[in-house]
């Protein structure tokens, strides 16, 4: 008989699963018009009933099925009224079929650490601008971003009645990405996404000085990312300390998964071992090619303003 899926990739599977049921949530939640706004830190830290909801659903369908892993996610909720509609127990069949790395084949429970963003890009979902809005689930090994999956709840929305809504990108390192046609963004162009609702004179005078083609101002971390691989935009840049580790953890695994690379402002790679400060203090600099481009030119000035 065939030896079990290593656990990596059954974590993957469910996570896959749990994502799509997230998907689910954020747009019955959507559906219904009340949206439930609360105002965390100020205006442009929003939390709503999709936060909350899709949060204790994949927390606590993960935490069911791997109870000794670390899940770490971004809303600070109790998790007593979990109702049975919210767990997930399913798992993408595809994935299991996937050979997991040999690297990872010797992983336990105990050594995985889950960073969930419930709803990356809040503010966009509470403005209606709906394609700017993921579902991430990150999964971190040895402090290092190894596997993820990004949910897109209203990919597609704008593509008619009959379209499928949502798409789930999946990747793991040393595997590979799925769920979208990975492209390079146009040879010789230096088109620049970042922040939609954080900006700053830093963020701004960053950008300037890389003199870009064009700067593409977008919502969320998640949707930024596939930009990335989806070649529309050649560097994220984000000098900024906003960031957190669970905007960053999935997209990271995906975007290496397919030979990119993010850091912070300085280059220095993000740890994700679960002592970590939640904050990624330093911004953000990702690119699918051409990192070192980008990175050389990072103006001194930027760099000392942020501290990692």
């Amino acid at each position: 008989s065939m030896a079990s899926p290593a656990l990596l990739m059954r974590v993957v599977a469910s996570a896959y699963s749990v994502a799509e049921k997230a998907a689910t949530i954020v747009r019955n939640v959507m559906a219904a018009g009340d949206l439930g706004i609360v105002e965390k830190t100020g205006a442009n830290d929003l939390q709503t009933k999709a936060d909350r909801l899709v949060q204790m659903s994949i927390c606590a369908s993960l935490a069911r099925k791997f109870p000794k892993m670390t899940i770490i996610g971004e809303e600070e909720l109790s998790t007593d009224e979990v109702t049975e509609e919210l767990i997930e127990d399913g798992h993408c069949e595809e994935i299991l079929k996937k050979t997991c790395p040999a690297q990872y084949t010797g992983i336990k429970e105990e050594e995985l650490v889950i960073w969930v963003d419930p709803l990356d890009g809040t503010k966009e979902y509470t403005e209606g601008l709906l394609d700017h809005v993921t579902v991430l689930i990150g999964i971190a090994y040895g402090g290092k971003a190894i596997a993820g999956v990004i949910n897109q709840p209203y990919y597609n929305y704008e593509a008619g009645a009959d379209a499928v809504l949502g798409r789930t990108i999946w990747g793991v390192l040393g595997i590979g990405a799925f769920g979208f046609q990975l492209t390079e963004a146009p040879a010789g162009k230096h088109i620049i996404v970042t922040t939609r609702s954080h900006s700053s004179t830093l963020v701004n005078d960053c950008i300037s000085a890389l003199n870009p083609d064009s700067v593409i101002r977008v919502g969320g971390a998640g949707n930024k990312i596939i930009q990335l691989i989806e070649g529309k935009a050649s560097a994220y840049v984000f000098a900024s300390p906003g960031c957190k580790k669970w905007d960053t953890c999935a997209p990271e695994a995906i975007l290496h998964a397919v030979g990119g690379k993010i850091t912070d402002i300085h280059g220095n790679s993000f740890q994700y071992n679960k002592e970590v400060k939640h904050m990624n203090s330093a911004g953000v600099l990702a690119t699918l090619r051409n990192y070192d481009y980008y990175a050389s030119r990072i103006p001194n000035t930027v760099k000392q303003s942020l501290v990692p």
